[in-house]
């Protein structure tokens, strides 16, 4: 089979149909039946069902998307390769993390990796649950992944981030005269989180829960960034790394540490084997905010 067919294939299992996914190759839709049809007929099945409106997966398809994935990959990790020897003027690099570690580290290491590498085109998603990011990584839909963890992740490469302080942001004109919150202060407030699994509500939970009381949770959102308007409109309080409550400090909010402190580390991550030369040269720079204990 060819690269091309691997190519269409995954685009119409990723847009439902063989017409949007033509549009977004910017082919004509009869070529891409073409190379489908070729498709099939040298693996002996079919790997869609034509559906009045678009296209499903059939078994075949679904056990070919994984292996399609990481063969493109590797395509791609050979064509860099050759490109790294000229300097990684080009290539690219994909990265998938939950918001909170898209701003602090993920933010600062990509402004630096790109001040070096200009050439190179980067992709950052955020799937904001964690089991969401390390999937999108096992399945070769992202080279890299970003998750909120103290350990390294088993069953793929991995390397534990410096650890990012933790600070209590509260709604403007909160009365507290006290320069740092206790856990027992905290559990006396309510929150504005995001949904469990997510890297916001790991750090309320396990911050307010070590104290043996479950969050009082005012709202529960699935949009990050809603959170500091939220606490900024009153709703409840949030627990955000220093990067984040800056932000909401500057536009009122107010913030303050705990005690004792509360630190949290990320996780980078990446399916084991040869990386491409940009993901590579990511991982290299990393390196040098890297926690002692990594892997």
């Amino acid at each position: 089979m060819e690269r091309r067919e691997l190519e269409y294939f995954l685009a119409i299992a990723q847009h439902g149909s063989f017409t949007a996914a033509a549009q977004a190759l910017h082919v004509a839709q009869p070529s891409l039946s073409h190379a489908i049809r070729n498709l099939e007929r040298e693996l002996g099945g079919k790997v869609f069902h034509r559906l009045p409106q678009g296209v499903a997966l059939t078994p075949a398809g679904e056990a070919l998307v994984e292996p399609a994935r990481q063969v493109m990959r590797d395509l791609s990790t050979a064509s860099a390769s050759v490109r790294q020897v000229l300097g990684l003027s080009a290539g690219r690099l994909d990265v998938v993390a939950q918001t909170t570690l898209a701003v602090d580290p993920l933010a600062e290491l990509l402004g630096a990796f790109l001040r070096e590498h200009p050439g190179v085109a980067v992709t950052v998603s955020d799937p904001e649950l964690g089991s969401d990011v390390t999937t999108a990584v096992r399945a070769g839909e992202c080279e890299l992944g970003m998750v909120d963890a103290e350990q390294p992740i088993g069953d793929l490469a991995s390397m534990v981030l410096r650890g990012r302080e933790i600070f209590a942001v509260l709604p403007p004109g909160s009365a507290t005269e006290r320069r740092t919150l206790s856990g027992s202060e905290l559990s006396t407030l309510d929150w504005v989180t995001t949904p469990r699994g997510t890297a916001t509500r790991a750090v309320i939970e396990d911050t307010v829960g070590a104290r043996g009381a479950a969050p009082a949770v005012a709202v529960e959102t699935a949009h990050q960034a809603m959170v500091v308007p939220l606490v900024l409109a009153g709703a409840g309080a949030t627990l955000l790394p220093l990067s984040m409550a800056q932000d909401a400090a500057a536009r009122g909010a107010v913030v303050r540490p705990l005690r004792p402190r509360v630190i949290r580390r990320g996780v980078l991550f990446w399916r084991p084997g040869p990386l491409s030369p940009a993901a590579a040269e990511f991982v290299r720079m990393a390196e040098a905010i890297a926690e002692p204990h990594r892997r």
